[in-house]
């Protein structure tokens, strides 16, 4: 990872799908707070930065503002939205607000095709606007080399500092040819190569995972999703035998979970496996409770019990590893009226606690998830490990409203194995974000043959979703719908009748509970 490109996130929604947009491009990106000394940035020694967009104003009294001295380190820099706003109020242009605000779908015009952000691209493109302020005056040494219909300044250039500023978001779907911009800036001005690669990094993290760990311990609580099987597929290829997974079996499971983790981490790779079934004491603790996060609390305390309980059978180890994701560990913006720092906030939920005597390995924590499947590919994982969809951690907990017993476990089970089979039988599975079953604590009247049921309905769920803070929900085909609810309802006792969901995120979740 020598060339690297650092992002200056000043509280856009989109920092991320930047800083994945930069990885996709072979190279390895990194986010860093706004704020973030310019002397520490050239320790990092980058090849380009990325300024961010951001919900503030540059003229406002407490904007988030960068250590000017980052313009002096003689990379190329590239300022997006507010970061172009940004880069001309440093420079000495001047930025206002606009008589017409410019958000959604706009066309852009470029006026110099000899700018090299545009290089082998057409004349006209669309992109996506979303901006009150507008640059009305550049910095002495810029020219003006795009346009759009309500900015005359939409793209900007100062050549021979190798600065560019664009009005627009090159890294959104909506922006259809804005990767290509990307891969100019950091391609042909940055001069970086197509180096960050899996198999290049699966390497490194071997090395770097023996050089951290050298002859310790390390246990591992795996899941069976798609984090924990990376992290224990990678640390199982660095450190082997040294390695201890601890599998729970809350009883809150999908169908053939166990086998299914004990099959292919146990038997297939090999791995040190300590399968803790606990399935009663969860089913126990969760009689008679109905509210949804007293559930999730309740199996939290329960899963550091068992979990803290199976470490001391598991044998002395020094090191805990976590599949924690980059995503995690950025640092959110504080800005206020940044919706990005609230979800994070909403997301983040207690793990073990802080008296486990452990130090941390997390081989993922520089990784986006779309590369943690990638990695799992490279390891040998699979497919039905590296590309299943997210489950919640408290199970079937969450889809249960209501109750939580071991005939409604037993119920969504069975349903939920049909909704995952069809899906997959249909080609959607793996192109979707989610599809899974629900227990309603709703029972209706029915006839099946000749007589009268009175039985609990399935909600059925299928949701689209890029990182699962906003989703909407998926137009499954009228005959796979037919063919899931005739099956469950003719499959699954205890159930008479079937439901559709379709509420998007926002106003709904994904998740019921």
């Amino acid at each position: 990872m020598n060339e690297q490109i650092v992002i200056l996130d000043f509280g856009s929604q989109y920092t991320q799908v930047i800083a994945r947009r930069v990885r996709e491009c072979n190279v390895y990106s990194t986010i860093v707070h706004f704020n973030t000394p310019a002397a520490k940035i050239a320790a990092m020694k980058p090849s380009g930065i990325i300024l961010s967009g951001g919900p503030s104003s540059v003229y406002a009294p407490k904007a988030p503002l960068p250590d000017e001295n980052i313009f002096n380190l003689g990379v190329p820099v590239l300022g997006i939205c507010f970061g172009v706003q940004l880069l001309a109020q440093f420079l000495g242009g001047k930025v206002e607000k606009g008589q017409k605000r410019e958000y959604g779908k706009g066309t852009l015009t470029i006026k110099d095709k000899s700018c090299a952000l545009f290089s082998k691209l057409p004349k006209s493109l669309q992109v996506w606007n979303s901006h009150g302020d507008k640059l009305t005056k550049i910095p002495n040494g810029f020219k003006p080399v795009a346009v759009t219909e309500n900015s005359e300044y939409a793209a900007i250039e100062n050549r021979a500092k190798k600065f560019f500023g664009l009005q627009f978001h090159p890294e959104v779907v909506h922006t259809p040819r804005g990767k290509e911009i990307l891969a100019n800036f950091v391609h042909g001005v940055c001069g970086c190569g197509k180096n960050w690669t899996m198999r290049n990094y699966l390497e490194q993290a071997v090395e770097e995972i023996r050089a951290q760990v050298r002859q310790e311990k390390v246990i591992l609580g795996l899941s069976g999703g798609v984090d924990s099987s990376v992290a224990a597929a990678l640390l199982h290829k660095a450190i082997g035998s040294q390695l201890t997974c601890i599998f729970v079996n809350n009883g809150l499971l999908r169908a053939r979970e166990a086998d299914v983790v004990r099959e292919v981490f146990g038997r297939n790779f090999k791995m040190k496996l300590q399968y803790e079934n606990s399935s009663a004491l969860f089913l126990k603790k969760l009689k008679g409770v109905t509210d949804p996060e007293t559930k999730r609390k309740i199996i939290g305390r329960a899963f550091v019990d068992v979990f803290q309980a199976a470490t001391k059978r598991a044998g002395k180890a020094k090191f805990l590893a976590q599949g924690t994701l980059y995503p995690d560990v950025i640092e959110s913006v504080p800005i206020a009226g940044n919706p990005a720092a609230l979800i994070k906030s909403h997301h983040n939920v207690g793990g073990l606690p802080k008296n486990m005597k452990f130090q941390l390995v997390e081989p993922l924590k520089n990784l986006f998830k779309d590369e943690v499947r990638l990695l799992g590919l490279e390891l040998g994982l699979p497919k039905e490990i590296v590309w299943r969809q997210p489950f919640p951690g408290p199970g079937l907990a969450v889809r249960i409203l209501g109750e939580v017993s071991p005939k409604r476990c037993e119920i969504l089970r069975n349903a939920d194995a049909i909704v995952v089979e069809e899906m997959k039988a249909s080609g959607l599975y793996y192109k979707i974000w989610q599809s899974f079953a629900v227990l309603l604590p709703v029972r209706s009247v029915g006839v099946m043959g000749d007589e009268r049921t009175y039985d609990y309905t399935i909600a059925i769920r299928a949701v689209e979703s890029q990182d699962g803070m906003t989703a909407d929900w998926v137009k499954l085909p009228y005959d796979l719908l037919e063919k899931l609810a005739s099956r469950i309802i003719n499959e699954v006792k205890g159930v008479n009748r079937c439901v559709f969901d379709i509420t998007s995120k926002p106003p709904g979740t994904i998740e019921w509970e």
